[in-house]
């Protein structure tokens, strides 16, 4: 059996996509196979995909029309892959050379059953870099996941196969967050999902159409929420500062509104300022830019965030 099938929905991806494969293909271990699952683009990505899959046979392109992420995720993975270890990545997204060789020493170990790394933010390219998340030691829990989600993206999920078919898939009604709910369900059924201190994924930030996006996101929380209670656990007001500290954060390095990274920050403070605070450091610069942002120019605000 492959030892990873690595699950990619693509949407119109025609300026990443390319890249995005190109970064799996350069795995140090090479024993996977790779499941572009397209959801009914209408540019050159299918014929990318389809390049692609011709010169390396690891490769596979199906078209699962017009549905979203999730079910792509979903079909792909229960449908198609053949793999012990699901793994999956956007089609904007770049992975580290050595990410698939950390997970495989990590995933020696049968008490894991779901693995993540550090992820690096980029905007052009992956040696733009400069902001990285934080990676918390010991399993991921339900209280760690209702403030600030350190897994981030689906690019940087890996589950094993049973463990992910056990748990139902991703929701396919949510569009936002539907990665974190799908964590705290996983958890809340007993999965033990580690970090692993080393980068396995660059995330490519994008700003369009971002200040909507983290609104639904703040509100698509409502649903994690009920999935966290159906395991006894309701968020705490310092969860909710941690979030939306993050959401702060994550509006600065896109430059797309400069009032909603304030507005944000507010929220938070007024919710815990011990839990906005509780990383002296971040909290302090996030209330800073937050503030400063408000009369920089924005070519500044661009250099010094994006």
């Amino acid at each position: 059996m492959t030892k990873f099938s690595i699950i990619i929905p693509c949407f119109n991806a025609e300026a990443t996509l390319g890249t995005t494969l190109d970064s799996i293909r350069a795995q140090s271990y090479t024993d996977w196979e790779a499941i572009i699952v397209d959801d009914g683009s209408t540019d050159k990505s299918g014929q990318i995909a389809r390049s692609f899959a011709q010169r390396d046979s690891r490769i596979t392109s199906v078209r699962n029309k017009l549905k979203n992420p999730s079910t792509a995720r979903n079909y792909g993975a229960m449908n198609i892959a053949h793999g012990e270890i699901f793994a999956f990545c956007d089609a904007d997204d770049v992975w580290s050379t050595g990410k698939l060789a950390s997970l495989a020493q990590a995933f020696t170990d049968p008490k894991i059953h779901g693995a993540f790394g550090q992820i690096a933010f980029f905007k052009n390219t992956p040696r733009d870099a400069s902001v990285f998340s934080t990676v918390p030691n010991g399993n991921l829990t339900i209280e760690i996941l209702l403030g600030e989600n350190p897994v981030c993206t689906c690019s940087n999920l890996s589950i094993r196969r049973d463990s992910f078919i056990r748990s139902g898939g991703f929701a396919i009604d949510m569009v936002h967050n539907e990665d974190l709910d799908w964590l705290v369900r996983a958890v809340g059924q007993g999965l033990q999902i580690v970090g692993l201190q080393e980068l396995h994924t660059y995330y490519r930030s994008s700003p369009g159409g971002l200040s909507s996006d983290l609104e639904a996101m703040a509100t698509s929380r409502q649903r994690v929420f009920a999935t966290a209670a159906q395991f006894g656990v309701c968020p705490s007001p310092q969860n909710h500062a941690i979030y939306h500290r993050y959401l702060a954060r994550r509006a600065l390095r896109m430059c797309d509104n400069r009032r909603l990274p304030l507005r944000f920050t507010l929220a938070g403070i007024k919710s815990s300022p011990l839990g906005f605070f509780s990383s002296p450091r971040r909290g302090a610069l996030t209330l800073i830019a937050a503030l400063g942002v408000l009369v920089m120019p924005r070519p500044l605000i661009r250099s010094l965030f994006a």
